[in-house]
């Protein structure tokens, strides 16, 4: 039977030249995202990289108060630890999985060792694709900063179901109202009353801690320009290689090595 989960499911890893892509793989453990589960808090020491590829994971600023409020979202189309190859080594964030799944996971010392490896600028695909990775993600901030400011709830709401369902293998998300209301910083009033819009417009449909997109072109038409921003500049700067496509093709006969995590706090 075909391994369900293979390194090359995330984005940047399935980008990586076939040499690259096989000097990594040996050292990424496969290990179980439960939703809640802490990465890491902020000020913490970052010990491992993360690539999700069915997960979701949030970065989160959380208050003096406890209020948190997301910064960026991290699924398949990136990974977890820039500050590792930034040379800050801690985030003022903790990271949070919002959406169960799986990611593969590689200890701090070996990133940097792989992004140092060919000794400077434009001479490692690893290097490159991480550093064009970050200037993604800090579109992605500037632009929620932008959006969480000047656009109404419903606006916000698209731009984070659109963003969540382009970083998930399928059209379902297993999140409640209240969680979405806490990632957004809104109350949980103005998301029931926006998610009840879109579902009487026949875009989405909500159920307990469910929430399934029916009309993906519906729910882009409605959002504001932030979120086609952020995949606009996403797209330019990570365009999906051949390589991904073809790792179906260069599964290792080796098994790769998984870790359950717990369902509270990630060892870390």
């Amino acid at each position: 039977m075909t391994d369900p989960h293979n390194p090359w499911q995330n984005h940047l890893l399935g980008a990586l030249p076939t040499a690259e892509y096989e000097h990594l793989s040996p050292h990424l453990e496969l290990v179980a995202m439960p939703q809640g589960g802490v990465l890491y808090e902020a000020g913490d020491e970052v010990r491992y990289a993360y690539f999700p590829t069915t997960c979701i994971v949030s970065l989160l600023y959380v208050m003096e108060s406890g209020a948190p409020a997301e910064i960026a979202m991290i699924g398949n189309d990136g990974m977890l630890g820039v500050s590792l190859f930034m040379g800050g080594g801690t985030t003022p964030n903790r990271a949070v999985v919002r959406s169960a799944g799986y990611a593969y996971r590689l200890r701090a010392h070996l990133l940097i060792q792989e992004f140092s490896r060919f000794g400077g600028y434009r001479n490692g695909a690893l290097h490159n694709l991480l550093l064009r990775y970050t200037q993604a993600m800090l579109t992605q901030i500037a632009q929620t900063a932008v959006c969480n400011r000047h656009h109404l709830v419903e606006q916000q709401l698209c731009r984070w179901l659109l963003l969540s369902l382009d970083r998930l293998p399928s059209n379902e998300l297993i999140l409640t109202q209240e969680l979405i209301a806490n990632m957004l910083g809104v109350r949980r009033e103005g998301i029931t009353e926006a998610a009840g819009k879109l579902q009487q417009a026949g875009l989405i449909n909500c159920r307990r801690g469910h929430i399934t997109v029916l009309d993906r072109s519906g729910l882009e038409a409605r959002a504001c320009e932030c979120y086609h921003v952020v995949k606009t500049e996403s797209d330019r700067l990570l365009p999906l290689h051949a390589q991904l496509t073809s790792r179906i093709f260069l599964q290792k006969s080796a098994p790769v090595k998984s870790e359950s995590l717990s369902s509270r706090h990630i060892s870390r």
